[in-house]
């Protein structure tokens, strides 16, 4: 039996189409920690990067840019 590849270029685990907005906001888990220190967050599977997240932490970000394959937020203060 031939093992089935997938298609070049095509995003797995990512929901097809859907990018967040400009200014919507999120609560997330950081799972990694990127290259650059950024942590790593996943929002219906596409990857958003949030400077100055630490690893493990849960946080109510910001969308500040949206890309073809990923997106960067930033983390909203929270109010008591």
């Amino acid at each position: 039996m031939e093992r089935r590849r997938s298609r070049p270029g095509r995003r797995i685990g990512a929901t097809r189409g859907w990018k967040p907005r400009l200014g919507e906001t999120y609560v997330v888990k950081i799972v990694e920690i990127s290259k650059r220190g950024d942590g790593i967050a996943r929002i219906r599977g596409l990857v958003v990067f949030v400077p100055g997240a630490s690893l493990g932490s849960t946080v109510k970000v910001r969308i500040t840019r949206v890309g073809r394959r990923h997106a960067e937020a930033e983390v909203v203060p929270v109010e008591e």
